[in-house]
Order: C-alpha cells, then structure tokens, then sequence
C-alpha cells in the first residue's frame, strides 16, 4: 500500500460530524406563518478543516477525534433540546411568567431564532471551544439549509 505521509502545505483535511434537537420557536415581527409558534427536528452539521493529521500516538493520522466534536456538538444540541427558543425582549412578561408557572422550559437568546442565526451560533461555539471550523449547516427542515463560515 502507498505510504500515507503528510504531502505538503497544499492539502485540506476535513471531517464533518452532525447532531439534531428538537425545538420550538417563532419569529417576532415576520408577517407570515412563522411568527406563530411552530417546532422544528433542526439538524447541525459542523466541518472542521486543518493541513495537518496529528502525530500523537492517540490521535496519529487523525485531523481530530470525531469523538470530541461529537461530544462538543451533542453539549450544544442537548442544551437546545425539547424547549421553546425565543428571542431576548420578544415576550410579554406575562407570558413568560405563564409558561413559568406550566414549567415549561424556556431558551432565551439574543438572536432571532432563525437557521442563520443558528449556524452563525454553532460555528461561533465551536471556534470558541478552539476547534478549526470551517462551516456549519443548520436544517431546519430536511430540504430547508442555512449555512455559516467565514472567509
């Protein structure tokens, strides 16, 4: 079999690793259906990108442990899972209270709960967490993508 050694600065690895949550939530000020409250199955797909495999014995010939974006992506999703996601400022406090009291779980973000927002979101904590990004997709139906990377 060919040697597999590194070939030079031209190369791109890249690895994609994805999670999915179950939502709700709805668009403040949009005059069409999704101003009302409605759910979605919103799936995450994070690629990573790098010019070099690792050389440590653990991780030898790997850009990284799928193992470890797996686990960072399912933190994030889980935190988003099986709650209403609302934009900071875009319920009464009436209503919030209400849903208090039914204790449901709430997600407050300072962000319009839109798909682009959400890659923007993910990507953002993913490089946060010092992992070389390269974009994310974010699904809020299985034909409906938004994307997010920077150039």
């Amino acid at each position: 079999m060919k040697d597999m050694a590194p070939k030079g600065e031209q190369d791109m690895y890249l690895i994609r690793s994805e999670c999915s949550f179950d939502a709700a939530h709805f668009l403040k000020g949009y005059s069409g259906k999704c101003r009302n409250l409605h759910g979605h199955r919103w799936r995450v797909v994070a690629e990573l990108k790098g010019e070099t495999l690792s050389e440590e014995e653990q991780t030898r010939g790997m850009l990284l442990d799928f193992g470890d974006l797996k686990g960072l992506l399912k933190e994030k999703c889980d935190a988003l899972d099986h709650c209403l996601i609302y934009e900071a400022e875009s319920l009464r406090e009436k209503t919030l209270e209400a849903l208090r009291e039914e204790e449901f779980r709430l997600v407050e973000v300072p962000f319009r709960p839109t798909a682009e927002n959400f890659a923007r979101y993910f990507f953002e904590e993913i490089q946060r967490a010092g992992f070389p990004v390269r974009r994310v997709e974010v699904f809020e139906t299985p034909t409906n993508c938004a994307v997010y990377e920077e150039q």
